[in-house]
C-alpha cells in the first residue's frame, strides 16, 4: 500500500475498487470514500442488478469503471451513465474485470459466494483486500488463503468482529494466543423461547436491535448462523485452531472481539456498532486513521457491559456452523450454499425460520453420505461443489435460480 505523507507533500490518491457497491458495506465505503474525497480515488465499482443505484455511486465517486452483474441491466445502467466518461459493462466478467483493475485495495462488499470468484482473481494479481465477505474463507478457505500467501496480498478483515481481532493481536505472535473470542448480539430473538423463534415472521428476523444490514446477513445474525460463519472466517483469516475460537453473546455490541494470551492477559477491540469504523480502518490502513462521524462510546453512560454464552438449543444454526468447522474438509462450503438458499426460501415466505436449520442440517448430512465435503484443492473446485449444492437446495425448496443473482447486492 502507498506510505503516508513524504516531503511534506500531500500522496497520491489512494486507488480503491469497490464490489458489492449498492448493499449496506457498499453504502458506507461510500460515505468514508465522500468525506475524504481528496485521499481516494475509485478506480471501479460493481454492483448486482440495481442499476440506478450504481450509477448515483459511479457518479458520486467519479469512478472510471462501473459493472453491474445482471446483464439483463446493462441498458439501464449505460443511459444513466450517458454523457460521463465512465466505462460500463455487464455479466459475470464485467466483475472479474473490475476486480482486476489497476488499484491499491479493493474493498469486497458483494453477499454471499458471489463474491468468492471475483476477490480471489484480484488476490492472485497480489492486491490488498479490504474483505467483507465471508464466503471466499467460508467456501475455499484453505485455497484462498495459499493464494494470498502465495501472492503476498493483505486481507483486512472489514467485519466489526474480525477487525478488532486484528487490532487486538497488535503484532503477537500467533502461538501465543489461548482464545480468540468472537461477540455476538444475540440478535432480536436472544430473550425468545425455542418455539416462538422456530415460528417467527421475515419481519421479526429483519428487526436486528443494533445493526443496520441487508436481509440476508441480518436473517443470518437471527439465528446466529452468521457467528458460525464469523468464526469459519477467524479459523482461515488468523490460523487458529477451531478449539480455540469461542463465541460470547454480548448484547450491546460495544466489545467486537477478544484475545486471550497464554500469559492470562486479554486485549479487545471496542467501538460503536456502526460499520464505518472498521472500513475506516481498512481504507487507511497502515499508513493514518481517519476520522469518521460515528458516534463516541461513552463508557460512564453505558454503564455496564453484559456477556451470557449462546443457547445452542435455541440457535442450532451455530452448531451446525461449529461442527461443520471441526470436522474440516469442505463441509462448510455445504453449509454455506445450502444456508444461502434456505435464507432465500424464508425471505420468500416459502419454509419457517426453524426451517433453515433444519435444511442446512439435511445438505452437510447428504454431502458427508454421498462424499462431496471433502477440502476443495482449488477454488474452482469449491466454487463447483458450491454449484451442486445450491441446485440441490433449490429443487429441496423449490427457490427458483435467480441466475447467480441470489445474493449479490
Amino acid at each position: 500500500m502507498k506510505n503516508g505523507h513524504s516531503n511534506g507533500r500531500r500522496p497520491e490518491p489512494r486507488r480503491i475498487v469497490l464490489l458489492g457497491a449498492t448493499g449496506s458495506i457498499g453504502r458506507s465505503t461510500l460515505d468514508i470514500l465522500e468525506r475524504d474525497s481528496e485521499r481516494f480515488s475509485v478506480a471501479a465499482v460493481a454492483g448486482g442488478r440495481d442499476a440506478a443505484a450504481l450509477a448515483d455511486v459511479a457518479r458520486r465517486t467519479k469512478a472510471e469503471f462501473a459493472a453491474i452483474r445482471d446483464e439483463s441491466a446493462y441498458s439501464a445502467l449505460k443511459e444513466a451513465l450517458s454523457g460521463t466518461n465512465i466505462q460500463v459493462a455487464a455479466g459475470r466478467e464485467a466483475v472479474i474485470e473490475a476486480a482486476v483493475r489497476d488499484a491499491d485495495l479493493l474493498v469486497s462488499a458483494i453477499v454471499g459466494a458471489a463474491g468468492v470468484e471475483p476477490t480471489h482473481a484480484a488476490i492472485s494479481l497480489g492486491r490488498n483486500v479490504a474483505l467483507a465477505n465471508k464466503e471466499c474463507l467460508v467456501c475455499a478457505g484453505a485455497p484462498f488463503m495459499r493464494t494470498a500467501k502465495k501472492t503476498k496480498a493483505a486481507l483486512l478483515p472489514v467485519d466489526s468482529e474480525h477487525n478488532a481481532i486484528f487490532q487486538a493481536l497488535g503484532g503477537e505472535d500467533p502461538s501465543r494466543i489461548e482464545r480468540m473470542i468472537v461477540t455476538a448480539s444475540g440478535g432480536p430473538f436472544r430473550t425468545w423461547s425455542r418455539e416462538r423463534i422456530a415460528a417467527a415472521t421475515v419481519d421479526e428476523a429483519l428487526n436486528h436491535p443494533n445493526w443496520a444490514m441487508g436481509p440476508k446477513v441480518t436473517v443470518d445474525s437471527a439465528g446466529l448462523m452468521n457467528k458460525g460463519l464469523e468464526l469459519i472466517e477467524a479459523h482461515h483469516l488468523f490460523g487458529v485452531s477451531a478449539d480455540k475460537l469461542e463465541v460470547v453473546v454480548h448484547p450491546q455490541s460495544i466489545v467486537h472481539g477478544l484475545v486471550t494470551f497464554s500469559d492470562g492477559s486479554v486485549t479487545a477491540g471496542l467501538a460503536p456498532p456502526d460499520m464505518r469504523v472498521p472500513i475506516a480502518h481498512c481504507l487507511a490502513y497502515p499508513d493514518e486513521r481517519l476520522t469518521t462521524p460515528a458516534k463516541r462510546l461513552d463508557f460512564a453512560q453505558i454503564g455496564s457491559l453484559t456477556f451470557e454464552a449462546p443457547d445452542f438449543e435455541r440457535f442450532p444454526a451455530l452448531r451446525l456452523a461449529l461442527d461443520a468447522l471441526a470436522h474440516g474438509g469442505g463441509l462448510t462450503n455445504v453449509l454455506n450454499a445450502a444456508n444461502e438458499i434456505a435464507v432465500q426460501a424464508f425471505l420468500d415466505r416459502r419454509i419457517p425460520f426453524s426451517g433453515i436449520a433444519k435444511h442446512v442440517a439435511e445438505a452437510c448430512e447428504a454431502a458427508l453420505r454421498d462424499g462431496y465435503a471433502q477440502e476443495p484443492a482449488s477454488v474452482e473446485e469449491a466454487l463447483g461443489v458450491d454449484h451442486i449444492v445450491r441446485e440441490r437446495s433449490r429443487s429441496a425448496l423449490a427457490v427458483d435460480a435467480p441466475s447467480g443473482m441470489l445474493t449479490l447486492q
